[in-house]
């Protein structure tokens, strides 16, 4: 594979990855539970070596569950479609869940909508 191949395939994977999360966010609900997620200031840790990214001292599937007004199975399904598309992450600490908003996700969108494109 050539270098722009390779350039072309990054770009596309990075478009993908843009389209599952706003795909993700074109449920109304589902577009409440992330926005109560970025007003919770849920710490994620994006470890550097790995790339691996974790919530820390984030909330609970619990306490998302009480604050939006529909049946605990539904958020978890939201949730779940949330996590898939990247646009959160979870992680079991004992019996509780804890999700938080994944910073890269944030990142890969605020790049898409950047205004540094070379059009018109």
């Amino acid at each position: 594979m050539n270098e722009s191949s390779v350039g072309e395939m990054n770009i596309n994977d990075d478009t993908q990855s843009v389209e599952a999360m706003l795909t993700a966010l074109g449920d109304p609900m589902r577009r409440k539970v992330f926005a109560f997620l970025r007003s919770c200031c849920c710490a994620v840790a994006v470890d550097e070596e790995t790339g691996e990214a974790r919530p820390v001292c984030s909330i609970t599937v619990g306490e998302v569950c009480c604050a939006v007004p529909v049946a605990p199975a539904t958020v978890s399904q939201h949730l779940k479609a949330l996590r898939e598309a990247g646009l959160i992450v979870t992680e079991r600490d004992g019996k509780y869940i804890r999700c938080g908003v994944d910073p890269r996700a944030l990142d890969r969108l605020a790049a898409y909508f950047s205004t540094d494109t070379n059009c018109c």
